[in-house]
């Protein structure tokens, strides 16, 4: 009978994910909780096993090469830089992920985070529970009409934060790998180059893949480049920011603020330079998650591992050049 398992999950449980499986004639186990995501424990949860659905366990060549039966890999989630897709495609391994389910609600927290970070929501929530009614030893607060809203990668989410942007009165400007400098989206955002829209934003937000051109796409020396008053806003993956840098540059005074939902270590360590930088709003990886949200990427993701394992093609595919070898083990 052919398996499914579960290898890791961000759910807290996968009773919505074995009632899909098991639905469908397939045999099901998980490990219910984040677990340990080491390739060798990953081999030795996957003995067996036709496809796997998988959260953040580090899927490498050596698991791959442990794993000649399996057939495919299902992300519960966007990004894949968690799993060697060269080496799955080598292996014969289909390579799947649930791309669009969050855009509506990651584009809202980043449009959250920034204007947090505009009006100093948090630093006056945390002052009236401390007994302090006093707004104004958080000035300057902001305001959106007159601000550029520059977004950093011009794709599902990226496009949804622009018109949104749009929508509350930003100026809105946008870089994208694909954009031509001087030229505009269909929805009439104009591109500019990267060092041009730092230098011209009022709020940078970065929604890119993390591949290795985009990683620390900002650091210390392009945030030089930036107004004294801008704010940052990632929302897509850690390591596209050099954190350390724009927790220098907050304490050093020269930057409005920063929203950040992501980091290149999580949980943040307990002396990571950003916690003590004024002017922060920090959420824990949330801005992928609605009670709506998760309901589609669940179903999707098992939809996608349930596909390749019954011999079919899934929704979605990163390396669909391995489909074929997939289908036919």
């Amino acid at each position: 009978m052919a398996r499914i398992v579960v290898t890791d999950t961000d759910f807290g449980g996968s009773d919505f994910e074995r009632k899909l499986v098991e639905a469908a004639g397939i045999a099901f186990a998980a490990y219910d909780d984040a677990g340990d995501r080491e390739p060798q424990r990953i081999i030795e949860r996957l003995q067996g096993a036709d496809g796997a659905i998988v959260s953040y366990g580090s899927y490498t060549a050596e698991v791959f090469a442990a794993l000649p039966r399996l057939k495919v890999v299902s992300k519960t989630g966007t990004g894949v830089d968690n799993i060697d897709v060269a080496a799955a495609t080598a292996n014969g391994t289909a390579v799947c992920n649930v791309p669009g389910y969050g855009t509506e609600v990651v584009s809202d927290h980043a449009l959250a985070l920034a204007l947090d970070c505009l009006r100093r929501t948090n630093e006056i929530d945390a002052d009236i529970r401390r007994g302090i009614w006093d707004f104004r030893r958080h000035r300057p607060l902001g305001q959106v009409q007159g601000r550029t809203f520059g977004v950093v990668g011009l794709g599902s989410i990226g496009s949804a934060v622009a018109r949104k942007a749009r929508g509350l009165g930003f100026q809105t400007v946008a870089w994208d790998r694909k954009g031509v400098p001087g030229t505009a989206s269909a929805e009439g955002i104009p591109f500019l180059a990267f060092e041009d829209l730092l230098r011209r934003s009022d709020v940078v937000s970065f929604h890119v893949a993390l591949v290795p051109e985009t990683h620390h796409l900002l650091n210390a020396d392009n945030l030089k480049l930036m107004k004294r008053d801008a704010i940052v806003v990632n929302t897509s993956r850690g390591a596209v920011v050099d954190v350390d840098a724009v927790a220098a540059a907050l304490e050093a005074g020269s930057l409005w603020g920063a929203g950040l939902d992501v980091f290149p270590t999580e949980p943040l360590p307990p002396g990571a330079p950003i916690l003590k930088a004024p002017h922060t709003v920090l959420t824990s990886h949330a801005a992928y998650w609605s009670e709506e949200s998760a309901v589609e990427l669940r179903t999707r993701c098992t939809r996608n591992a349930i596909a390749v394992v019954l011999g079919q093609h899934p929704e979605a595919c990163v390396n669909p050049e391995a489909l074929p070898a997939a289908l036919a083990k």
